[in-house]
Protein backbone atom coordinates (compact mmCIF):
# COMPACT_ATOMS: atom_id res chain seq x y z
CA UNK A 1 0.00 0.00 0.00
CA UNK A 2 1.47 3.36 -0.85
CA UNK A 3 2.02 6.17 2.08
CA UNK A 4 -0.58 7.82 1.60
CA UNK A 5 -2.28 10.73 3.82
CA UNK A 6 -5.69 9.72 4.44
CA UNK A 7 -7.71 12.66 6.05
CA UNK A 8 -11.17 11.58 8.32
CA UNK A 9 -13.49 14.44 7.33
CA UNK A 10 -16.10 14.04 9.50
CA UNK A 11 -18.22 17.23 7.97
CA UNK A 12 -18.69 15.68 4.58
CA UNK A 13 -19.29 12.17 6.67
CA UNK A 14 -16.04 10.55 4.49
CA UNK A 15 -12.12 9.61 4.06
CA UNK A 16 -10.24 11.71 1.66
CA UNK A 17 -7.06 11.95 0.18
CA UNK A 18 -5.29 13.49 -2.60
CA UNK A 19 -3.57 12.47 -4.86
CA UNK A 20 -1.44 13.96 -7.82
CA UNK A 21 -4.13 16.96 -7.44
CA UNK A 22 -7.35 14.44 -7.61
CA UNK A 23 -9.61 13.93 -4.71
CA UNK A 24 -10.09 10.44 -3.64
CA UNK A 25 -12.59 9.53 -1.09
CA UNK A 26 -14.42 6.86 0.97
CA UNK A 27 -18.16 8.20 1.94
CA UNK A 28 -20.38 6.60 4.83
CA UNK A 29 -23.16 7.65 6.70
CA UNK A 30 -23.62 6.67 10.26
CA UNK A 31 -26.32 5.53 11.56
CA UNK A 32 -26.71 3.97 15.17
CA UNK A 33 -23.21 3.21 15.69
CA UNK A 34 -23.12 1.83 12.51
CA UNK A 35 -20.86 2.97 9.33
CA UNK A 36 -22.07 2.10 6.16
CA UNK A 37 -19.95 2.40 3.74
CA UNK A 38 -21.85 3.79 0.61
CA UNK A 39 -19.00 4.71 -1.96
CA UNK A 40 -15.57 4.58 -2.79
CA UNK A 41 -13.79 6.70 -5.74
CA UNK A 42 -10.60 7.00 -7.08
CA UNK A 43 -10.00 8.94 -10.79
CA UNK A 44 -9.35 6.32 -13.08
CA UNK A 45 -5.77 8.15 -13.33
CA UNK A 46 -4.69 6.93 -10.33
CA UNK A 47 -6.22 2.97 -10.25
CA UNK A 48 -4.03 0.36 -9.14
CA UNK A 49 -1.65 2.19 -6.83
CA UNK A 50 -3.40 1.18 -3.47
CA UNK A 51 -5.47 4.30 -2.79
CA UNK A 52 -8.94 2.90 -2.46
CA UNK A 53 -7.25 0.35 -0.41
CA UNK A 54 -5.70 2.65 1.75
CA UNK A 55 -9.09 4.70 2.19
CA UNK A 56 -11.03 1.61 3.35
CA UNK A 57 -8.17 0.54 5.88
CA UNK A 58 -8.62 3.93 7.32
CA UNK A 59 -11.85 3.51 7.79
CA UNK A 60 -11.78 0.40 9.09
CA UNK A 61 -9.51 1.28 12.00
CA UNK A 62 -11.60 4.39 12.75
CA UNK A 63 -14.69 2.55 13.20
CA UNK A 64 -12.98 -0.31 15.26
CA UNK A 65 -10.93 2.63 17.75
CA UNK A 66 -14.96 4.17 18.22
CA UNK A 67 -16.62 0.79 18.76
CA UNK A 68 -18.59 0.84 15.44
CA UNK A 69 -19.67 -1.83 13.70
CA UNK A 70 -19.07 -1.71 9.63
CA UNK A 71 -21.53 -2.31 6.63
CA UNK A 72 -19.63 -2.50 3.19
CA UNK A 73 -22.61 -1.17 0.96
CA UNK A 74 -20.04 -0.01 -1.54
CA UNK A 75 -18.75 -2.94 -3.77
CA UNK A 76 -15.12 -2.25 -3.55
CA UNK A 77 -16.02 -2.36 0.27
CA UNK A 78 -17.32 -5.88 0.30
CA UNK A 79 -15.16 -7.12 -1.15
CA UNK A 80 -11.82 -5.71 0.63
CA UNK A 81 -13.64 -6.94 3.62
CA UNK A 82 -14.36 -10.23 2.39
CA UNK A 83 -10.16 -11.04 1.07
CA UNK A 84 -9.29 -9.51 4.46
CA UNK A 85 -11.51 -11.57 6.85
CA UNK A 86 -9.92 -10.26 9.93
CA UNK A 87 -11.97 -7.15 8.93
CA UNK A 88 -15.03 -9.12 9.28
CA UNK A 89 -15.48 -8.81 13.36
CA UNK A 90 -16.59 -5.32 12.20
CA UNK A 91 -19.95 -6.22 10.56
CA UNK A 92 -23.56 -6.04 12.82
CA UNK A 93 -24.42 -9.74 13.78
CA UNK A 94 -25.97 -11.44 10.98
CA UNK A 95 -24.81 -8.93 8.17
CA UNK A 96 -23.46 -11.52 5.06
CA UNK A 97 -20.60 -10.77 2.43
Amino acid sequence: MPATDVTHNAAASRFETTVDGHLCRADYQLVDGVMRMTHTEVPAALGGRGIAAALVVAALAHAEAQGWQVEPWCSYVRVYMQRHPESQRLLPAGFEL
